[in-house]
């Protein structure tokens, strides 16, 4: 992989600025987000999925605690999605994205994904489709075609993960599937469970991060290229460049920090564990206002800040934005992003940052 690679060649742990040596990548000057003013305690865990509304509200999806919530930061205040009456359209809702005010909540429980307004009115509602094996749509173009991610079947032990993923695109009566696009296959690792042999998914290895522009273009940002593709709705093929890399390498620290994840009864040998050798470019992508991708950068466990690369939609690197806390990215609305950080016993602490505007054209170095 180009990060084992990388990190060959630095000798040295730590971070290592990484970029193709036949690319000019601009230098962009850093900027340091204001600390959130905006904050909401909610009483779920740190595994949360938001979308945002147009008015500034968030849609909050907890997924082990099957709820789907409106969150107003402004107000500090927070309600269910469902009127009372609607409260049993919804089951085991897992994910959630939004076109306009139109709510997506996909539910395992109920194999289907639901359309709400943000009032809570219920209008309609996708079933699961058998040909996707039961796959809920991630997004949506302005031709209301509906776009899914299809992971390979995986099989007994675990091998069929070395194949890739496809995006799926399907027109909104459902009659026809055509792929999009693969993903970039799991960097999978051979371990002994229970006298058996399985294949499994090297921790901190990170996976492809995509999403859908109104005109049908798919965006993917790739996990070992560290740059996005395009793909239209033509069947063009093109790449943006490759983007500034810190590379880090996974440490003890990291290890012990995962592990501290498991009740101590539960928590699994480290040695047992198949572990990455480095972390991903990055953890989480996803899709902005004007049509860009923001991407969130891996950082070192002890360090406060957190980076977040800001892309036009052609790929290429327009901002780059700095965020003081140990909280993770969950979602970018139109004028903010929704930050999420565990509260101790209270649940998970919402905050929202303002996103500042451009400041002016200049070239600062990048540490």
């Amino acid at each position: 992989m180009r990060f084992q690679a990388a990190l060959a060649m630095a000798g040295v742990t730590g971070a290592v600025w990484g970029c193709d040596s036949g690319s000019r990548v601009s230098r962009v000057p850093i900027e340091t987000l204001a600390l959130a003013a905006d904050t909401l305690v909610l009483p779920y865990g740190a595994s949360l999925r938001a979308a945002s509304l147009t008015d500034g509200r968030w849609v909050v999806v907890a997924p082990d605690f099957d709820q789907v919530i409106i969150a107003d930061l402004a107000r500090r205040t927070s309600a269910p999605l469902a009127r009372e009456a609607r409260r049993d359209a919804l089951m085991h809702p897992f994910s959630v994205f939004t076109v306009g005010d139109t709510i997506y909540v996909a539910d395992w429980g109920k194999r289907r994904t639901t359309l709400w307004l943000p009032d809570g009115s219920l209008i309609d509602s996708i079933p699961a489709q058998d040909p996707l094996r039961g796959y809920q749509p991630k997004g949506r173009d302005a031709a209301a075609q509906l776009y899914f991610e299809v992971p390979p079947l995986p099989g007994r032990d675990g091998s069929g993960n070395r194949d890739s993923a496809s995006i799926v695109r399907a027109p909104s009566s459902l009659t026809r599937f055509d792929t999009v696009a693969r993903l970039s296959p799991l960097e999978l690792m051979q371990v002994r469970r229970e006298r058996s042999t399985r294949f499994e998914q090297r921790i901190f290895s990170g996976t492809d991060q995509w999403g859908v522009f109104s005109d049908g273009t798919v965006w993917i940002a790739r996990i070992h290229r560290n740059r996005v593709m395009l793909y239209s709705p033509r069947g063009d093929r093109k790449q943006g460049p490759e983007l500034p890399d810190p590379v880090f390498e996974v440490t003890q620290a990291d290890r012990t920090w995962y592990l501290s994840n498991y009740p101590a009864d539960l928590r699994p040998g480290e040695a047992d564990l198949p572990w990455a050798l480095v972390h991903p470019p990055f953890v989480a992508g996803f899709q902005g206002p004007e049509e860009t991708i923001w991407l969130e950068k891996s950082k070192v466990i002890t360090d406060s800040l957190r980076r977040i690369q800001v892309l036009d939609r052609t790929g290429r690197l327009d901002r780059i934005l700095q965020i003081v806390g140990f909280g993770r990215l969950i979602a970018v609305g139109p004028g903010s992003l929704l930050i999420g950080e565990a509260a101790l016993s209270e649940g998970v602490r919402l905050m929202e940052v303002r996103i500042p505007s451009r400041p002016p054209s200049s070239e600062a170095p990048q540490d």
